[in-house]
């Protein structure tokens, strides 16, 4: 087949050099000139993602995998077009359309009769049917369920580990009509592996719910219930701290039964999918009041975080204070919606001076975030740690002199490492 894969980043790249494995021809679309350079030199563009770097390279050599910024040397004739396009959202729930109206109409002025159009940017529930169908109708001049055949696949992959997470999770499809399902199916069988899963009933491979609205829904769904299961972990977590108990144990204990899946309490919820999904359910259900409850709490911990310093520290006005961690998760390079945002406004607001350290990160880089960098070995106040870098399970004191308080947002540490210093984790007295 040929296949056109629109924008390519952190899951689209992924994805385009998955699809060239099994053998077919694929052609990336990104706007970023640089991107598109370092990909059809073979070399991926950003780091973190297990397996990339050699597969692409592979890929790029087997002239399986190119990569172009003109839509009108991908699309046309393509089989299979794919749209990975981040939907941003504001604090409101609005989305952003904007790149993917963009891409859309960029797709559709070049898209030619017999091709499958599978969205896999997760979506309000109806944006398929209600929005792209009649843009892209109207812009081609062609029409769904004749010329093309429209779906929506959510992409369901983590960052650092895309090419497992496709073996080991169905493919959820939902096509406008059975037919342009069947050839969903059709297509993801054929560019997709699928490891054995003894635990599903139905199985691992692709599942069709039936319309793209399910889809859609399903995708919302699951994220969703992991923001709300960590709004509730938080909420336990702060009640355990004001009742002299030890969360993590009382969590252990209540899921050592099937029947209770407690998530881990932390300092904040970061990246592209758990802090954003939530937003767009609410945009299609906004009285959905446990989801807002569950984003209130969550977007509150970096805040009760540096509370917990003052309760360990005393007034910080004027203390030096290091958070550790830009990057919204361990190990990855990504700072979307992460945490150290609203922690270093938390601490600015108490008139601390933050600093940040990240060992993924230079000095100019930080300082591009708007952050003052940190260096092990200087003086320092404080610390919060933010992101559960593997670097901070063996940071101790020597690291940080002068260290008076160290507050533990993510429980990489323990309080016999910290001699002599206030030690604090969230979730215990």
């Amino acid at each position: 087949m040929r296949i056109a894969v629109i924008a390519l980043g952190k899951i689209g790249l992924p994805l385009a050099v998955q699809f060239a494995t099994k053998g077919h021809e694929v052609v990336g679309v990104d706007v970023n000139a640089q991107t598109v350079e370092l990909v059809n030199g073979g070399i991926a563009p950003f780091p973190g993602e297990a397996d990339l770097a050699e597969l692409l390279a592979d890929a790029v050599a087997s002239g399986n995998l190119r990569a172009t910024t003109d839509y009108a040397d991908a699309v046309p004739q393509a089989d299979a077009v794919v749209v990975v396009v981040p939907l941003f959202v504001d604090l409101d729930a609005r989305p952003d359309w904007g790149w993917m109206d963009a891409a859309t109409k960029s797709l559709a002025e070049t898209l030619t009769p017999g091709t499958l159009v599978s969205y896999e940017t997760t979506l309000p529930v109806g944006t398929t049917r209600t929005r792209w169908k009649p843009l892209i109708e109207s812009t081609s001049g062609l029409v769904e369920g004749v010329d093309f055949d429209l779906v929506f696949s959510p992409e369901r992959v983590l960052s650092g580990r895309i090419f497992a997470d496709l073996r080991k999770y169905p493919k959820l499809i939902g096509g406008l009509s059975p037919e342009g399902a069947a050839k969903a199916a059709a297509f993801y069988r054929d560019v997709l592996d699928f490891d054995e899963r003894a635990d599903l009933a139905r199985g691992n491979g692709v599942w069709d719910l039936g319309s793209a609205e399910a889809a859609e829904f399903a995708k919302l769904a699951e994220t969703t219930y992991r923001d709300v299961n960590i709004g509730l972990a938080n909420q336990f977590a702060r009640f355990a701290e004001r009742a002299g108990i030890d969360v993590y144990q009382v969590i252990e204990a209540s899921n050592s039964q099937p029947y209770s899946h407690i998530h881990r309490p932390g300092i904040a919820v970061g990246g592209h999918c758990i802090p954003v999904y939530p937003r767009l359910y609410l945009w299609n259900d906004p009285e959905a009041t446990i989801v807002k409850a569950a984003r209130e709490a969550n977007a509150a911990m970096p805040m009760h975080a540096v509370s917990m310093l003052e309760g360990a520290y005393g007034s910080i006005a004027g203390a030096r204070v290091v958070v550790l961690g830009a990057a919204y998760r361990g190990g990855v390079k990504e700072t979307a919606f992460s945490g150290v945002f609203p922690t270093v406004d938390a601490l600015r607001s108490r008139h601390a001076v933050p600093l940040v350290h990240d060992p993924l990160y230079t000095d100019d880089e930080l300082r591009g975030l708007g952050f003052e960098p940190y260096h092990f070995g200087d003086e320092i106040d404080a610390a919060i740690v933010q992101t559960d870098h593997a670097e901070y399970r063996t940071t101790g004191p020597d690291d940080l002199p002068g260290v008076k308080a160290f507050i533990d947002g993510r429980r990489v540490s323990a309080p016999g490492a910290w001699p002599g210093v206030t030690y604090r984790v969230i979730g215990v007295a």
